[in-house]
């Protein structure tokens, strides 16, 4: 029978897979852990590469989420083995986030009116395009900025502001880019001295993307606001930066209780379309692009950011705890 090896934290997982496998469960995955598995299931926390998986069987690893910086892709295509991810699972949830983020961050400064605002979003995929569509229901003018979507745009290039214009011009800032090291378009370090000091209209930089795409003791200094989800170092976090932002929060900006379910439900397809099973998903009562139409209000009334906030601050030590055993929030709905 396959042995499955997974991560003991991902949510509405527990008993679905028996009738099919083997299943273990691991609140860690290290590689006398992983040595006899067929098939890893895990999240962000567990490091995929050569030593967690040399010299093991593994040949199928699914992760329940968005991206797979925590994946060495490399050394999988290399070893025959298969990688299956969740693109888009908590974008709805996310999104919910970082729009809550500003909506604390309007109140704090008495800014009743987004049409006054420019909001810069860099990255456009799943989340970057439901906050810039939230955004401009709110009221928001929205920069768009995503090199390499711009360069298969078709002619729709105008769509896309580059960095440093988006930079100069916007009020807010959020990141919404995968995390990449090389090529043309790495993100390593991408809100960094440079941007910052660019921004000189800028008030609020966002980070629920990825730790690593801004500079956290940089922007421990800037001279505007932040909210921040993801950290440089997680779960070892600046404490300067955490004494400064307006808004911080353990990595649970896409934690939503759908959105665990749609990415747990995407880890089962996979699974059946690998392997020929037949493994019932889990139901899902929310629309993948999030709700048709929200207001600030609405967004911020079904979730308390502040509260996420003050509990980290209070206790920043607890930081992977409070992950693990993070109430799993609804969505915002129409």
């Amino acid at each position: 029978m396959i042995h499955i090896v997974a991560e003991s934290h991902i949510p509405y997982l527990h008993g679905v897979l028996e009738p099919w496998a083997h299943v273990t469960y691991a609140p860690v995955i290290d590689a006398a852990t992983a040595h006899d598995a067929d098939v890893l299931l895990v999240r962000t926390r567990t490091h995929c590469d050569a030593a967690l998986l040399a010299g093991s069987r593994v040949r199928f690893i699914g992760t329940a989420t968005i991206g797979t910086d925590h994946i060495d892709m490399d050394y999988c295509r290399l070893h025959d083995i298969t990688v299956a991810n969740a693109p888009g699972c908590n974008a709805p949830a996310v999104a919910q986030w970082v729009l809550a983020a500003i909506g604390q961050w309007m109140l704090r400064h008495d800014e009743a009116d987004a049409h006054r605002l420019t909001l810069g979003v860099v990255g456009v995929g799943h989340v970057g395009s439901i906050v810039a569509r939230w955004a401009r229901q709110v009221g928001f003018n929205v920069l768009l900025n995503d090199p390499p979507r711009a360069s298969h745009s078709h002619g729709q290039a105008g769509a896309f502001t580059p960095l440093a214009q988006l930079a100069a011009q916007s009020h807010i800032i959020t990141f919404h880019t995968p995390l990449t090291m090389n090529g043309p378009y790495a993100t390593w370090h991408l809100c960094n001295e440079h941007l910052l000091s660019s921004a000189e209209h800028c008030r609020l930089i966002v980070n629920a993307a990825r730790g690593g795409i801004a500079i956290d003791p940089m922007l421990a200094q800037w001279h505007g606001d932040v909210a921040i989800d993801c950290w440089e170092n997680e779960p070892r976090l600046n404490i300067d930066l955490l004494k400064k932002a307006l808004v911080a929060t353990p990595h649970i900006a896409g934690y939503s209780a759908q959105g665990k379910a749609r990415a747990t439900a995407m880890l089962l397809q996979a699974l059946n379309t690998h392997f020929g099973w037949q493994v019932p998903l889990p139901v899902i009562d929310a629309p993948t692009a999030g709700a048709a139409h929200v207001t600030l209000d609405g967004i911020m009334a079904s979730y308390d950011i502040m509260a996420d906030t003050e509990a980290l601050k209070a206790e920043p030590t607890r930081f992977e705890t409070m992950r693990n055993t993070y109430h799993l929030r609804n969505e915002v709905s129409d």
